[in-house]
Parts: C-alpha cells; structure tokens; sequence
C-alpha cells in the first residue's frame, strides 16, 4: 500500500549509530576498551544501514 522507494541513508545511519552508541556506552561504563565500544558501534551501524537497504 505505501511503498516508499527512496532510502533515507542519513536518517538511517543516525538511528541506527544512536541505537549502537547506547549500548556501546554502557559497555563501556562497565570497564570496556572504548575502541572495541566504537568498533561494536560501527559494525553495528553498518549492519542495520545494509540490511534496511536489502529489505
């Protein structure tokens, strides 16, 4: 019924790297290296970004 074609890749990163950062900090309130924190975060983003571009 509402078929949307065009992707919003900004909008998409944003959610999806706000979504990663609130775990990730967490994570790293409790004694995570932060690089591994933003690296979790990124792969995280990325993911979500390219399977909301397959789907």
């Amino acid at each position: 019924m509402y078929n949307n074609s065009q992707k919003d890749w900004l909008g998409s990163v944003v959610v999806a790297a706000l979504g990663a950062s609130v775990i990730t900090s967490f994570a790293i309130s409790q004694g995570q290296n932060p690089l591994v924190g933003l690296g979790i975060t990124a792969t995280a983003a990325l993911a979500a970004v390219t399977l909301d571009f397959l789907l």
